[in-house]
């Protein structure tokens, strides 16, 4: 499990401000990148390598 002590979590620029379903992300930290649900932010984290990341969201702009 990675260490994500000292992330600095933002939210999606696609979240709306009503508190719907958002994701936040902290990548900030040397070779990983965290994800975690903005509702629950004392709950479980994803971690992906930054470079397993960027390949994800380059196929989710792919695909969009």
């Amino acid at each position: 499990m990675a260490d994500l002590t000292g992330a600095h979590w933002r939210k999606s620029t696609r979240s709306s401000s009503n508190g719907g379903n958002c994701v936040e992300i902290a990548d900030n930290l040397p070779d990983v990148v965290g994800v975690r649900d903005s509702k629950d932010p004392a709950g479980p984290a994803l971690t992906f390598t930054p470079t397993a990341w960027r390949t994800f969201v380059t196929g989710v702009i792919e695909r969009s």
